[in-house]
C-alpha cells in the first residue's frame, strides 16, 4: 500500500492544531457547570449538532465540488456521519453517570487504543515505539488524573450507585469508539484527496442532522434562560465548530491514532479548569497525571532528528560515484 509521506514541518503544524483543539474541547465540562438544568443529550445534541451544521453550512461550496469523490467514498462517510451522531450523546451522558473525571478520561483515554487498533486492522499502519511510548504516559496519566478526581469526589458528597458508575463507563468507551472513528473516517477522506473542510463538513453536517431529533426533544430547558442558551451557543461555535475545524486541518498532517492521542491534553485541561474556575481541589496525583500527558505530548510533538545516509547509486565515465539526492531528501517519520 503506498502512503504519503508528511514532512516535519507539517506534521508539527498538524499537531498544534490538534492541541488547540483539545484545550477548546477540554472547556466543555466546565461550561456545561453553568446550565445545570439542561441535560447531557442537550448539550451533545446542540455542541456537535448544530457545530456539525455549521462546519457544513461554511464547507458548502467545497462539498458541491468535490461531491463526486465523496459519493466515491460512501461508506466511509456513512461510519463518519454515524459515529458523529452517536459520539456527544454517549460522551455528556458519560459524564453525567460516571462524573466529569472518569467520563471525559474513559472517553479520551480509551481513543488512541480503538485508533490504533482500526489502523492497524482496516489500514495495516505499524505502530511505531514514538506512538507506544506516549500512549502509555499519556494514559498513565490520565488514569492518575482519574483516580484523583474521584478520591476528590468520594470526600464530597452526592457519591454515585455502582450501577451508574458501570453504565457511566461503557458509554465512555462507546464514546472513545466512535472518537476513533469519526477520526479514522476523515483521516481517510483526506488521505484519499478530499479537502479537510469538505471532508469535516461532509461528515459532521450529515452526522449533526442526525442530531436534530434529539436536540428537538430534550433542548428546551436551553431556551429557559439567558445563560443556558449562552452556554449552548458556546458549545456549539467554540469547542465544536472552531475545535473540529482545527481538528480536520491537524488530521490533514498527522494519523488520526496521533491525533487522538494528542487529545489526551483535553481532560488535563478540563482539570485544570474544574480547580481554577469552578473551584474544585485536585490532590498531587492529579497534578503528577498532568505532568504524565505533557510528557506524551512532548514525545509526540517534538521534532525528530533522522540522519540520512548518501547512496552511490551510479558511476560516472571518470569513475566517480554519483550521490543519489533522493536519498538526502527524505522526511522524518511521523509518528
Amino acid at each position: 500500500m503506498t502512503r504519503r509521506r508528511t514532512p516535519g514541518g507539517a506534521t508539527g503544524v498538524g499537531a498544534v492544531c490538534v492541541l488547540v483543539a483539545s484545550v477548546l474541547w477540554g472547556t466543555t465540562g466546565t461550561a456545561a457547570t453553568f446550565a445545570p438544568a439542561v441535560g447531557p443529550l442537550a448539550i451533545g445534541a446542540v455542541a456537535m449538532g448544530l457545530g456539525g451544521l455549521l462546519q457544513a453550512l461554511v464547507a458548502a461550496p467545497r462539498i458541491r465540488r468535490e461531491a463526486p469523490r465523496l459519493r466515491a467514498h460512501k461508506g466511509v462517510v456513512l461510519v463518519g456521519l454515524l459515529s458523529v451522531g452517536a459520539y456527544p450523546l454517549a460522551f455528556y451522558s458519560s459524564m453525567h453517570l460516571a462524573g466529569v473525571a472518569a467520563g471525559t478520561v474513559v472517553s479520551i483515554g480509551s481513543a488512541p487504543l480503538a485508533s490504533a487498533l482500526i489502523e492497524r486492522v482496516v489500514d495495516g499502519r505499524r505502530l511505531t515505539r514514538r506512538w507506544t511510548t506516549g500512549a502509555v504516559l499519556g494514559l498513565s496519566g490520565t488514569v492518575l488524573l482519574c483516580a484523583a478526581e474521584a478520591a476528590g469526589a468520594r470526600s464530597g458528597s452526592g457519591a454515585r450507585s455502582v450501577g451508574e458508575t458501570v453504565l457511566g463507563v461503557g458509554l465512555g468507551l462507546v464514546a472513545g469508539l466512535t472518537y476513533a472513528l469519526y477520526s479514522w473516517a476523515a483521516h481517510r477522506l483526506i488521505s484519499r484527496g478530499v479537502t479537510s473542510g469538505a471532508a469535516m463538513g461532509t461528515v459532521f453536517g450529515l452526522g449533526g442532522l442526525l442530531l436534530m431529533p434529539v436536540l428537538l426533544a430534550t433542548g428546551g430547558p436551553l431556551l429557559a434562560s439567558w445563560t443556558n442558551a449562552a452556554v449552548g451557543v458556546y458549545m456549539a461555535l467554540v469547542p465544536m465548530f472552531a475545535g473540529y475545524v482545527l481538528f480536520g486541518w491537524g488530521l490533514a498532517h498527522v494519523p488520526a491514532s496521533t491525533a487522538t492521542t494528542l487529545s489526551l491534553l483535553e481532560p488535563a485541561v478540563a482539570a485544570v479548569l474544574a480547580v481554577l474556575v469552578v473551584g474544585e481541589r485536585l490532590p498531587l496525583p492529579g497534578w503528577v497525571g498532568i505532568a504524565l500527558v505533557v510528557g506524551c505530548l512532548a514525545v509526540l510533538t517534538l521534532p525528530t532528528r533522522t540522519t540520512v545516509r548518501p547512496r552511490a547509486t551510479a558511476t560516472g565515465a571518470d569513475g566517480a560515484a554519483r550521490t543519489d539526492t533522493a536519498a538526502l531528501a527524505g522526511h522524518a517519520e511521523t509518528p
